[in-house]
């Protein structure tokens, strides 16, 4: 099964504390729990995307062996989206990147027969964004991180909402609502869980609900 989570930010004192104000004494706590939280939702031989900033190289965490410990704990088969955060530690020598199936900046791949665009940056407009199924669903969905839970995050799902009124011609000559399918994987949205895909498609519906 695939599953999906962004923005770990395992031992990122300054994300827990002032960006996402994180319900954690320290950052110990809070890794505990998010590894906690994944392994009670992950099996062995599920593949699960991160896309990007699993870990920050700054304060406790800028140490390869405590960076290789939390990747030795976690279940499945782990595939990483480089965020902005992971480039500084990705492809250290001394990090185990052996625990990755593969380490990407941008990938698309397949799930239940649907598209599935994979970067740790928002795109509204992606290659195969109108495709759609025999019952005229679309099936392709740019899945990325990076906003968290922020007025960044506020104003895509109001800019999602707003072209969502919009009426464009496709090329193949159809009228139809410009409609993004932008599914923001933030772990704090799934109380850390790595989430299945339908799973994020119902947590993106209650987002644009919300905001």
């Amino acid at each position: 099964m695939k599953r999906y989570i962004s923005d770990q930010h395992f031992y990122d004192d300054d994300v827990m504390l002032q960006l996402d104000h994180r319900p954690f004494r320290d950052v110990k706590e809070m890794n505990e729990y998010m590894i906690r939280r994944w392994n009670d939702s992950v099996k062995n031989d599920d593949e699960i995307y991160v896309i990007g900033d699993m870990f920050s190289w700054s304060g406790t965490g800028r140490d390869p062996e405590k960076l290789n410990a939390v990747l030795h704990r976690l279940k499945g088969r782990i595939y990483l989206i480089i965020g902005n955060h992971d480039l500084k530690w990705f492809d250290r020598p001394d990090v185990d990147s052996g625990r990755f199936e593969w380490i990407r900046h941008y990938a698309e791949i397949r799930d239940t027969e649907r598209n599935v665009i994979l970067s740790h940056y928002p795109m509204p407009f992606y290659g195969m964004n109108h495709m759609r199924d025999k019952n005229g669903k679309l099936r392709t969905f740019m899945l990325h991180g990076h906003v968290h839970d922020t007025r960044e995050a506020e104003l895509l799902y109001d800019f999602e909402r707003r072209t969502a009124q919009v009426t464009v011609t496709t090329a193949g000559g159809r009228a139809e609502p410009v409609i993004c399918n932008l599914v923001n994987c933030f772990c704090g949205y799934s109380d850390y869980r790595p989430l299945t895909l339908d799973e994020w498609i119902r947590r993106r519906a209650e987002l644009l609900q919300f905001f």
